[in-house]
């Protein structure tokens, strides 16, 4: 008798894996629709688990609304402060402004070194063998473009004018690996140190600021723009911002590497200057090796 209970309980368990096995199977099948049974416990499964994620929701949801709050507030509290700061730069911008314009009246000076008018262009082309060094935009001599013409973009200076025709203008880029290319700029912050924007790293993408007198402290952060005494560029168009300073090759004066404002990869829209002040063949010109070895011959 008790074998065969035993026979019964082994026989049962038998017939209980057979039909875990073929429910296994049969769900494991590539089906469009879910059985019966599957239903069920889908739904019940589904029914539970909305009944606890919709307040864990909602509770989670407001614990997110308060941080949220708070973070405003303090935001708020931030963006106060800034707005009171800002206030007071402008009216300090505005009491500089007059009274520049009542030294200009009383000097009857009417030219400025940042003096230019604006002229809009568009990007038309560019050459995928100097993508980094030339641009083609679709303003030209009709509209006032002459060679020389420093342009920008929003965010700083890219370049100059090389070459003109009646309705486009080809500019170089300060990327560009032109050894006679060159910037006049200066560091205009406790005091003004001058440079010139001479290269381009292209491992670094940074431009190169060399001729630095060593007597200066020149340090990582500060901005660097154009001087204006270079006779192309207008004064004040931001270059860049100081990344690294060095020692040039003789140890005579500094060099400093310059991360450029303006990004060289995408441009679209650019601002030609044209200078108010009549421009001159100075630093920023063509023939600067020339004309400083002249210079040099003249004064021996």
């Amino acid at each position: 008798m008790p074998q065969f209970f035993s026979n019964k309980r082994l026989i049962l368990l038998l017939v209980g894996m057979i039909f875990l096995v073929a429910l296994i199977s049969f769900s494991l099948r590539d089906r469009n629709h879910a059985s019966l049974p599957e239903q069920l416990i889908k739904d019940v499964v589904g029914f539970g688990q909305s009944m606890f994620s919709k307040p864990t929701q909602y509770v989670t949801g407001v614990f997110d609304n308060v941080e949220s709050l708070l973070n405003t507030y303090d935001e708020n509290k931030r963006l106060k402060v800034r707005l009171e700061d800002y206030v007071t730069l402008q009216a300090s911008v505005n009491d500089l402004r007059l009274e520049n314009d009542e030294l200009r009246k009383i000097v009857d000076k009417e030219e400025d070194l940042r003096s230019y008018n604006p002229i809009q262009s568009t990007v038309i082309a560019r050459n995928p063998d100097q993508w980094e060094e030339k641009i083609i935009i679709d303003k030209g001599e009709i509209h006032g473009i002459e060679v020389n013409m420093a342009v920008m973009t929003s965010q700083g200076l890219i370049g100059k004018v090389i070459l003109t025709t009646p309705y486009t203008s080809t500019v170089e880029l300060l990327s560009t690996q032109n050894p006679n290319y060159r910037v006049s700029a200066v560091i205009a912050e406790d005091q003004e140190v001058f440079g010139l924007i001479e290269g381009y790293d292209e491992k670094r993408k940074e431009v190169i600021l060399k001729r630095i007198d060593s007597e200066y402290e020149v340090k990582v952060g500060q901005k660097v723009t154009t001087s204006g005494l270079g006779g192309i560029f207008p004064k004040g168009i931001l270059i860049g911002e100081v990344t690294e300073v060095t020692t040039d090759d003789y140890g005579l004066t500094q060099l400093a590497y310059v991360k450029p404002a303006a990004s060289f990869s995408i441009l679209d829209h650019v601002i030609i200057s044209k200078r108010t002040i009549t421009a001159v063949d100075g630093t920023d010109g063509e023939n600067t090796e020339a004309d400083l070895t002249e210079d040099v011959g003249d004064d021996s």
